[in-house]
């Protein structure tokens, strides 16, 4: 199948922004974030964003969508290359290389969500429906893996809120459960025991309500890639990355908490919450630090950075965790 004719149509070159302006672009999102020129950049905002170049996904189509200052780091992105070249995608590999070498047999036209469980609104969504959920919007997030690395990705998509108002949950609904693709066809991952198939992930209600949290269908200003959990994916970036569920099939409602993959292959190593924590040490690994691919000029061990709790993002999200042992609930 065509490349462009499986992710859509493209949107118009006219409608993308040039790489020089993305450059100037978090300078000038800060200004308008305090205040400063916001009626003069409004039309900056309203346009596409995120050129890519050097891209190794062949074909890639873009994907229209708005800043939204309120989400955009003041950091060094981590190139396009190493996002898209070095990931955690087993289904795939375990190699950090395997999924970009091997996701290319991913079918992501067509593609359905079900949505189902302690839900009003039980609907089978299609991939387009999905898309126009709500405006996608531009976001640059801190991403940690457990293993210690970490990346500054700019994602896009709309805030899972969104998807969780038109289902309406009812009272009882206290969890919501995220489940992958698993097909041996497509996924040669699949035939290494590595885990007990389809990858399953979870979040409480309150987490996947927090606007932090985002159904997430680009980055880098185009469709995602294969390797990066296309067509849609969960993004969380308090959590460590493993709770950002590729290649979403299903979500469903409940009201107990969710078996997730790591948690039942491993519960000693990897807790339901998997808050980024540097005070929590996964066994065979410091979580007080970590490495930001693509630091320390090639080299092939980056400088260490400190860990932060809640991965930066505490003013948001520590009061969903008040009361609570972080040690024993990690």
């Amino acid at each position: 199948m065509n490349r462009r004719a499986e992710l859509g149509s493209p949107i118009a070159s006219s409608e993308i922004t040039p790489r020089d302006v993305f450059e100037q672009r978090r300078t000038l999102i800060r200004a308008a974030a305090a205040g400063a020129f916001g009626a003069a950049l409004s039309p900056l905002f309203a346009r596409s964003a995120f050129a890519q170049t050097a891209s190794p996904n062949a074909g890639s189509v873009k994907l229209a969508s708005k800043a939204n200052p309120q989400f955009m780091l003041d950091e060094k992105l981590t190139s396009y290359k190493d996002v898209t070249t070095y990931n955690n995608f087993y289904e795939f590999g375990t190699d950090k290389a395997d999924p970009a070498k091997n996701a290319g047999s991913l079918i992501t036209r067509p593609w359905t969500v079900a949505v189902e469980g302690l839900v009003k609104n039980p609907k089978v969504y299609d991939i387009d429906e999905l898309l126009k959920l709500a405006p996608l919007e531009e976001r640059i997030y801190r991403m940690r893996c457990v293993e210690g690395w970490s990346m500054v990705i700019p994602w896009i998509g709309v805030p899972l809120a969104e998807l969780i108002k038109r289902v309406e949950p009812t009272g009882g609904a206290k969890y919501i459960q995220f489940i992958t693709l698993a097909d041996k066809k497509q996924m040669p991952g699949l035939s290494i025991p590595a885990l007990d198939w389809p990858y399953v992930e979870g979040l409480r209600m309150d987490e996947a309500m927090n606007p932090l949290t985002l159904l997430t269908f680009g980055l880098y200003g185009e469709v995602l890639p294969k390797q990066n959990g296309a067509p849609v994916r969960l993004v969380v970036p308090w959590k460590y990355g493993f709770k950002s569920a590729k290649s979403i099939v299903r979500i469903r409602f409940t009201d107990t908490e969710p078996k997730t993959s790591w948690n039942v292959a491993a519960p000693q190593e990897y807790g339901f919450y998997s808050n980024v924590n540097p005070d929590v040490d996964h066994p065979r690994w410091s979580q007080s630090s970590e490495q930001r691919i693509g630091d320390g000029g090639g080299k092939l061990f980056p400088p260490k950075r400190k860990t932060l709790p809640f991965n930066g993002y505490a003013a948001q999200v520590a009061s969903l965790y008040t009361g609570m042992d972080l040690k024993k609930f990690f």
